[in-house]
């Protein structure tokens, strides 16, 4: 396992291993609330288990295909490659793959089960908008992912979901209208139904809070990295302004990988405040523009 040199985030670490143990602990009462309710659950686990295997191992190709993502050579992107290397040599750790995504939204992600598996991915729209330095800020954000791991996690969060929702189709499909033998008790698909949305709904806001502090520890570890949290910013602003500008359409497409993205596509709650904050896959703007202008402090730069 290669130690890179992005700068370490306990908070980090302490708030991934928190969220997968309260997440499995929800998902074991879960799955003994369906047993005791007599919904044969065993072979729902086993098939929700090989679809979380197979999304683990094939994330990269998986997220690349549903994000309109190539795999580009040196030869066909010479100067993104060239950015990735010497990030790479900076953070001492595996280069990534570096893929192109053909969309005019201004974004970039990266995604992979591990360093060694691991691809950063850029749109053309970001690739048109941004100047040298500040394409390296992004990169060096979305490789902080790569190296603190949290890929890999959110990955694995965000399918216990799925995995509800798939329980929750099969057991009510088995256990509906199923009774104990009392007219006066509520009907088993009815409970499985009420204890399948309260698990749901908290594995969402479980999952919503870790991915919000992730871009906070992505956005710091890649700053201090490269030593330029002015160019962050400078890339935050950039690509926030000119999301604007993007059909709505073409909005509403990338939205559902929000998670994933340097910046959401589509967000609500930018002022950090009230349900669409808790809801929102990123923290507000001004607040990962003031956690920049804190660190160029720092540094003794300004922002």
């Amino acid at each position: 396992m290669t130690r890179t040199r992005y700068a370490a985030d306990r908070g980090l670490t302490t708030r991934m291993t928190v969220t997968m143990f309260l997440l499995g602990l929800l998902y074991v009462v879960f799955v003994g609330v369906l047993i005791a309710l007599g919904v044969r659950a065993v072979v729902v686990l086993l098939f929700a288990a090989g679809l979380l295997l197979v999304q683990f191992l094939l994330s990269d190709k998986i997220a690349l295909f549903a994000m309109h993502g190539r795999v580009v050579s040196p030869q066909e992107a010479p100067e993104l490659h060239g950015v990735v290397d010497r990030l790479a040599a900076l953070a001492n750790m595996p280069k990534p793959k570096v893929a192109v995504a053909d969309s005019d939204v201004p974004n970039a992600f990266a995604t992979g089960r591990g360093q060694k598996t691991s691809v950063v991915c850029v749109t053309t729209g970001l690739l048109r908008r941004l100047e040298p330095a500040e394409l390296e800020g992004v990169l060096s954000h979305e490789m902080s992912h790569i190296a603190h791991r949290d890929v890999a996690v959110m990955t694995i969060a965000s399918f216990l979901g799925i995995v509800a929702g798939l329980m929750t189709r099969v057991a009510l499909y088995t256990g509906l209208g199923r009774g104990r033998g009392d007219r006066n008790a509520l009907p088993v698909g009815l409970i499985i139904l009420l204890v399948s949305a309260l698990v749901y709904a908290v594995s969402f806001l479980l999952t919503r809070a870790l991915s919000r502090y992730r871009e906070l520890a992505a956005d710091r570890a890649g700053a201090l990295l490269t030593q330029r949290p002015s160019a962050l910013a400078s890339a935050l602003v950039k690509v926030s302004g000119e999301m604007a500008r993007i059909p709505t359409r073409d909005l509403r497409e990338a939205e559902p990988f929000n998670a994933f993205y340097f910046a959401p596509a589509l967000s609500g709650g930018r002022g950090g405040v009230g349900l669409a904050a808790l809801f929102a896959t990123h923290p507000p703007l001004e607040r990962r523009l003031d956690q920049l202008r804190r660190i160029s402090a720092e540094l003794g730069r300004g922002v």
